[in-house]
């Protein structure tokens, strides 16, 4: 056998999103693409802002000695010192650029922080609706996911995450603006949790992190605010990326911030170094490390999601889904009309329209439809739409 056991079971349960992204290929291959209307993958279709052009043109040219060498394997002290001081501001807190690594994205940066801090068998808290690679990540450094449902509207529930807390507790990971939902998390909520972690983390004996993962901070609707994690928590650790808010999510740069009065910081620091390193990550990319130092405050035109929510949202509600509005990110996750959403998902196909089920995000019953996509797509899906309602309520189309 030329793979792993493992391997081969992830292999069969690997992730739905790519599942559907590959049906979408295939579906726009049969019938071209302006036929097919894709909601299936979280990839930014804008273009990064201006300003990132006139950065890396500028860089590129600099032909200094050593201008795309090894670096310390945190990353560019002078880099993290430029993304130290914009997180004070956004965390309400004083983060130093040595509390702060450099990463391969953010996913990097969560294997990063799992590798640094489980040991084998100890459980990670993931709220369902979660990003199911989460999984991945925890059984590479041979943690275990315990997954807690949150609650109707998407919110955190407490009293849920209190009864799964155990000595084998880890950390808690949170994704606020959230994917799949695009819920976020309020300030309220966060420091109830906080109070909560530090209760459990004296009763076990124990400290229980909370990782914050943030790559959708910048991305949110209706005047809405992220409020920060490290104002909730002292051992809390935020991990997030220029994936989304800059649209670079094939140039993997992220980055990690701990609490500046974490618990043993310089032992956890240490180790997150060396993992950065060991994992064969080494450093993150030097080139990008440069050019988001000078980007700091600058994202994609954020009204263009907006603008998409608006016209998606108001073509789910005609057709008579039942949804939460979004108040950040870009996904919808509506209710599916039949209670196996696998199967509607079918239906959807059926009108050329590629949604990922529920259950790959770990909530069955629902679907997820990403809005990064250009205007007319949304637009010219809602007669699909309104024909799989008909025929998921026994209708004729």
């Amino acid at each position: 056998m030329a793979i792993s056991e493992k391997m081969r079971l992830f292999g069969r349960k690997s992730s739905w999103i790519r599942k559907m992204f590959e049906e979408g290929a295939r579906m726009k291959a049969e019938f071209g693409a302006n036929n097919v209307c894709d909601f299936s993958l979280g990839n930014p279709d804008l273009p990064p802002p201006p300003q990132f052009t006139e950065v890396i043109r500028r860089i590129t040219v600099d032909e200094r000695p050593g201008a795309h060498g090894y670096m310390p394997n945190g990353g560019y002290p002078w880099v993290k010192e430029a993304l130290a001081a914009r997180m004070s501001a956004e965390q309400g807190v004083t983060i130093a650029g040595s509390d702060m690594l450099m990463t391969c994205g953010a996913a990097g940066g969560l294997n990063v922080v799992f590798k640094a801090l489980l040991n084998p068998g100890e459980e990670v808290i993931l709220l369902a609706p979660y990003f199911v690679e989460y999984n991945f990540y925890l059984d590479n450094h041979g943690g275990v996911g315990r997954i807690v449902t949150t609650d109707g509207d998407f919110n955190l529930d407490l009293a849920a995450i209190e009864a799964a807390i155990s000595a084998k507790t880890k950390a808690i990971v949170i994704n606020s603006p959230n994917n799949p939902t695009g819920q976020i998390y309020d300030a309220g909520s966060l420091a109830a949790l906080g109070k909560l972690l530090e209760k459990a983390g004296k009763q076990f004996g124990t400290v229980v992190y909370l990782i914050a993962d943030e790559p959708y901070r910048k991305i949110v609707f209706d005047n809405a605010t992220v409020p920060g994690v490290m104002s909730a928590y002292r051992n809390s650790i935020v991990v997030s990326s220029y994936s989304k808010d800059l649209s670079l999510p094939g140039e993997r740069i992220g980055y990690l911030a701990v609490h500046p009065e974490i618990d043993d910081k310089t032992e956890l620091v240490d180790a997150l170094t060396l993992a950065n390193r060991i994992l064969g990550f080494v450093n993150a990319p030097a080139l990008m490390q440069r050019v988001v130092a000078e980007l700091q405050g600058v994202s994609v035109d954020t009204a263009v999601y907006a603008r998409r929510r608006e016209s998606f949202c108001a073509i789910l509600r005609e057709a008579g889904y039942t949804f939460t509005a979004p108040k950040g990110a870009f996904y919808i996750f509506p209710q599916s009309p039949l209670a196996d959403d696998v199967a509607f998902i079918a239906l959807l196909q059926d009108q050329r329209i590629l949604a990922v089920p529920g259950v790959g995000f770990g909530a069955a019953g629902h679907f997820r439809l990403a809005f990064c996509v250009e205007d007319e797509v949304i637009r010219r899906s809602a007669e699909g739409f309104q024909k799989a309602m008909a025929r998921a309520k026994g209708g004729s189309v």
